[in-house]
């Protein structure tokens, strides 16, 4: 059953509401801005194997919207440093992160926003992401450590080996209060999850008007 509890507070420069729930096994929280629309682009985040390409692919299939992924956007230079068990820095995921926002940008004035699957790991990660376009929500798919590194024992990657795990939980900074973001925790299968990111924007629009 869905519960919900919505906050509304006024602060000096502006009003906003924050809304969290839960829906069966999925607990998850936002805070809401005037800029969600229904053609808020998204993001779905977070380390390598937690199932952003899975989620990412549902919520676009329950929206009928495209499903990009990220990883394709990476130049071969990059991807030949992270198969050597390199993590990149900051600088080599600048020029990445430009890329990935003027394509959502580019789609979102199309009138087609997009559902992408990106690690955005970083808050100024996300920043850069969401600079063209400030309705951009991003969708944090969480989990424990030892979780996603069991399911990285399974699974082939073009290029990310298990190795680098470790780095990217080091890196991680889980979206802040004040972002534009949805959490979700990772242990639900994806189509439930899926469900409850749709749900979760819909609840949101009626929120912020």
């Amino acid at each position: 059953r869905l519960e919900q509890q919505v906050v509304s507070s006024r602060t000096r420069h502006s009003a906003h509401r924050i809304l969290a729930c839960s829906c069966g096994h999925i607990m998850g929280s936002f805070m809401s801005w005037e800029s969600v629309e229904s053609t808020s682009p998204l993001v779905v985040m977070g380390v390598s194997g937690c199932g952003k390409t899975t989620v990412g692919q549902a919520i676009a299939a329950l929206t009928g919207r495209e499903f990009l992924d990220a990883d394709d956007f990476h130049p071969a230079a990059d991807k030949q440093k992270m198969a050597a068990g390199i993590p990149l820095n900051d600088e080599d995921r600048a020029p990445w992160l430009e890329t990935i926002a003027a394509r959502i940008r580019e789609d979102l004035d199309r009138g087609k926003p997009l559902v992408f699957a990106c690690s955005a790991l970083k808050r100024s990660y996300r920043e850069i992401l969401a600079s063209r376009s400030p309705s951009t929500v991003f969708v944090h798919l969480s989990g424990s450590e030892e979780v996603i590194a069991e399911r990285l024992r399974t699974r082939n990657h073009e290029y990310m080996p298990a190795s680098l795990l470790n780095s990217q939980f080091a890196l991680l900074e889980p979206p802040h209060p004040q972002e534009q973001h949805i959490s979700a925790e990772i242990t639900s299968e994806p189509d439930e999850i899926a469900r409850f990111v749709v749900k979760q924007l819909e609840l949101r629009q009626v929120a912020a008007h």
